[in-house]
């Protein structure tokens, strides 16, 4: 009677989940360097271009969800991205910008004689903003929102604000959130994370929709 070979059981594929963070297009206060915090800014006719070229490209790839921050900035990105992908949008208040209080609507040169100004850019862990908000409590809020957001499907756009995306690719890239700054996030520049099995891998950061590599960033192996 011949030897029976026993194969080894196969392992279940891990499923694979594809996290897009994307800032929000640009807005005059952009230009201008005002910050807009909470303030209800609506997009300039370039950042709506910028979105119109973002869901061009979004569209070679399907998505399930888009997820927006309430901002109106943030909800016009992700509604012309999404009335070209066919998908709808959910809203998550803890994607907003950070809470900036007195210094909302002035502009950077105005608030850089305030040392409570020089005490964010120094310890923004320690330091919070006139608003109340440290970039850790940005932090937990904004990737509490990514994390629920994601669970939902396998393939979710997150549309929300620099710091946000920012701190968010320091936890992914488990680099010290002090170092946050340090992350160019332009506007409408994408983010790309794949996760499985809880390991998660950064595909790209900041990919502009007129970039010579956006023809198949989300193809990219591990290699590259």
């Amino acid at each position: 009677m011949g030897a029976v070979t026993r194969r080894a059981p196969t392992q279940p594929e891990r499923a694979v989940r594809t996290i897009l963070l994307l800032r929000h297009g640009e807005t005059e206060w952009n230009r201008a360097r005002r910050v807009m915090g909470h303030e209800n800014v609506p997009l300039s006719a370039a950042g709506r271009a910028q979105c119109e070229r973002m869901g061009e490209l979004l569209s070679r790839w399907p998505l399930d969800r888009i997820v927006s921050s309430p901002l109106e900035r943030a909800r016009q990105s992700a509604e012309i991205i999404a009335a070209r992908l066919g998908v709808e949008v959910a809203v998550d208040e803890r994607l907003a910008e950070v809470r900036f209080g007195r210094w909302q609507g002035k502009t950077y040169s105005e608030i850089i004689a305030e040392p409570e100004y020089h005490e964010f850019l120094k310890d923004p862990i320690g330091s919070p903003t006139p608003g109340g908000e440290t970039i850790r409590d940005v932090q937990r809020r904004g990737l509490a929102a990514i994390e629920e957001g994601s669970a939902q499907a396998e393939r979710t756009l997150f549309v929300s604000h620099g710091d946000i995306v920012r701190s968010a690719i320091c936890h992914f890239l488990a680099i010290p959130l002090a170092e946050f700054r340090r992350i160019r996030v332009d506007n409408c520049g994408l983010t790309a994370i794949t996760e499985a099995g809880g390991r998660p891998e950064v595909k790209f950061v900041n990919l502009l929709a007129d970039s010579d590599r956006a023809w198949d960033p989300l193809h990219w192996s591990t290699a590259t």
